[in-house]
């Protein structure tokens, strides 16, 4: 199942991993992150609403990296160029929006680090999988 050329199974897959990396992630790393980010463990707020959003910024994201991935040409979705696809899409423009808002809220670099290491791991397994079954 395709749309535009883009193969929207990938995209869900892709989609479902990340959400999975974050879980984990973020569960492994609940404390450090609110300590960094100033959540009070009472204050937390994390409900469905929220994990909602957050698959549909996914899926968002996984459309338009597969969209990238597949503009690199016939026979380019690969798990190679996957990976190097994600890994440019974090350095170019997460880790560098990321850092830049995280200076203006004046937030400590421990938070630009944890956050940092979530969303390059998003899109190298994001980019992995696209490449993988995207064809």
């Amino acid at each position: 199942m395709d749309f535009g050329g883009i193969n929207l199974w990938a995209v869900l897959a892709a989609t479902v991993a990340a959400f999975i990396v974050g879980a984990v992630y973020y569960g492994t790393l609940s404390k450090p992150w609110m300590r960094a980010a100033g959540i009070a463990v009472e204050d937390a707020a994390f409900g469905p609403a929220l994990f909602a959003m957050t698959f549909v910024c996914l899926l968002v994201m996984a459309f338009v990296l597969a969209g990238l991935i597949g503009h690199l040409g016939d026979g380019q979705v690969t798990l190679r160029n996957g990976v190097i696809s994600g890994l440019f899409v974090w350095a170019g423009f997460m880790a560098t929006t990321m850092t830049i808002n995280h200076r203006y809220q004046n937030d400590g670099w421990d938070l630009t680090l944890i956050d940092g290491l979530h969303w390059l791991l998003v899109a190298v397994v994001m980019g992995a999988v696209i490449g993988l079954i995207g064809v």
